[in-house]
């Protein structure tokens, strides 16, 4: 039993207004595993003041961007050295599979070492060159810290979620309050212990997990700068409308309903092979996932059966289980969520390939869903348009090249894509023609260097290297 029984506020434990615990229960079982202090408005109130003091008083803002990267090189060295422990606080909470949280930990040190980099080389102070020679005056132009952010994360991936926004806010400058989901508590305790191990200074940064309630009190709190948000539309339009009434700085990294576009002459066989990690990594709940698959209709049928017997072979269980590929959706309403637009699907008139909504036999007690695939599936059903975010696939027929890319962009959401084709000049042409934040061609993996984020309802703002940086900061112009 792990147990939080304070709030990280302001670099220190300190006791939560409310001393009522939140029971942390195990996606698997639903068994408790551990217990939290779950902050509330009067806890907000404390960790924004202690931001908004530490910024004014310019403890962090005034350090050396030099020095800021090396305390977060140190961070970073530190959650390398405790990646295993990360893993599996991840995967209790997440009841994503242990084997998936482990394999992801390079990649926050990847996604850290793109950040770093990019404070290294940022130009943090410039001079520019006068447009008229025979002007008198030159400009410096400065990047300076935004102020106080408020930074919301969602629960599917906490700790990617968490660096890709304290990292860069804290090299730029800025004082943080993190806010959390109740579910990644534990997590995120320890991703505060580690915070508090580093060297900031006090008042630069809090860790707080909170209901929505408390979350839109923070982001309305007056002496908040900037709002940096992760999580579902819905969320994202509520938050952009209170900046825009306050004039607070934003960026929104939202949901997404993403297409792996199959070319005619891609390779069906490898094209399938990567819908396994393309589409149903975390359980399918994952923002970037491509759940709808757009088939050639000469090969549509051969598509289908190839996801079929892929879908089928994925082993659902207990997250520690070296097998399992398909673990727990991390709530009850989530699972029932899901298996709800199973239903939808099958009265929109869908061909249930394999699936429904059961529950896999023996897994009763845990929040399991049946990895379901859908054939036969026209674009405009809820199933094609809505984001289920758990493992559900729906395979969409196309006749020509231009009718793949329409149905692909035929979509509110703009996050993410894919194209498979054994001629990449070609499906470098096509992804270009996809209005969505990032596309990857025959599987690649989205890197961190470049700008990550969404067109359209998937959000505002991008994240990642040095544009992600970029956004922490405010352009100042000095004319000499």
């Amino acid at each position: 039993m792990i147990t939080y029984d304070r709030l990280f506020v302001a670099g220190s434990w300190t006791e939560p207004s409310d001393p009522e615990l939140l029971e942390i229960l195990s996606p698997h079982d639903r068994s408790v595993i551990g217990r939290a202090a779950q902050a509330r408005p009067a806890d907000v109130d404390r960790a924004v003041a202690a931001a908004r003091a530490s910024f004014d008083a310019g403890v962090w803002s005034t350090v050396a961007p030099a020095e800021r990267v090396a305390v977060l090189r140190r961070f970073n060295a530190l959650r390398e050295e405790n990646a295993e422990r990360i893993a599996e606080l991840i995967s209790m909470e997440n009841g994503s599979a242990l084997w998936f949280t482990r394999a992801g930990q390079p990649g926050l040190t990847r996604q850290a070492n793109a950040y770093l980099k990019a404070a290294e080389e940022f130009g943090w102070e410039e001079t520019l060159t006068p447009s008229d020679p025979a002007s008198p005056f030159r400009s410096v132009v400065r990047r300076e810290a935004v102020g106080v952010v408020a930074a919301v994360i969602p629960w599917n991936s906490p700790f990617s979620s968490a660096t890709s926004k304290i990292i860069p806010a804290l090299l730029a400058g800025n004082s943080v309050v993190l806010k959390v989901s109740p579910e990644n508590s534990l997590s995120m305790g320890f991703l505060a212990e580690l915070l508090e191990r580093v060297g900031l200074p006090e008042g630069v940064v809090s860790v707080l997990p909170a209901d929505r309630e408390t979350s839109e009190y923070l982001v309305s709190h007056p002496d908040v700068d900037k709002i940096a948000f992760t999580g579902s539309t819905r969320a994202g339009r509520r938050i952009a409308s209170i900046a825009g009434e306050q004039l607070k700085r934003v960026s929104l990294e939202l949901g997404g309903k993403s297409a792996a576009v199959i070319l005619p002459d891609a390779d069906i066989d490898k094209a399938v092979a990567g819908v396994r990690f393309g589409s149903l990594l975390n359980n399918g709940e994952s923002c970037i996932a491509q759940t709808r698959i757009l088939a050639p209709r000469e090969k549509y049928e051969e598509v289908v059966a190839g996801l079929k017997e892929l879908v089928e072979s994925l082993k659902v269980g207990d997250p520690n289980d070296p097998d399992t590929f398909i673990g727990p959706m991390i709530r009850p309403d989530q699972q029932q969520r899901v298996r709800d637009y199973i239903r939808i699907g099958i009265e929109e008139g869908a061909r249930l390939v394999t699936g429904g909504p059961q529950v896999p036999e023996g897994l009763e007690k845990g929040n399991y869903v049946t990895p379901t695939l859908f054939a036969d599936v026209d674009n405009s059903m809820r199933i094609a348009q809505e984001e289920v975010f758990g493992p559900v696939l729906v395979v969409i027929a196309y006749d020509d090249e231009d009718e793949a890319v329409r149905i692909a962009n035929d979509s509110e959401y703009g996050l993410s894509g894919g194209v498979w084709s054994a001629d990449e000049a070609h499906a470098l042409a096509v992804a270009r023609r996809i209005r969505t934040g990032t596309v990857t061609v025959n599987g690649a993996s989205i890197g961190f260097d470049g700008p990550f984020g969404g067109f359209k309802a998937s959000g505002i703002g991008r994240e990642y290297g040095a544009v992600g940086l970029g956004t922490y900061t405010e352009y100042k112009t000095v004319t000499v």
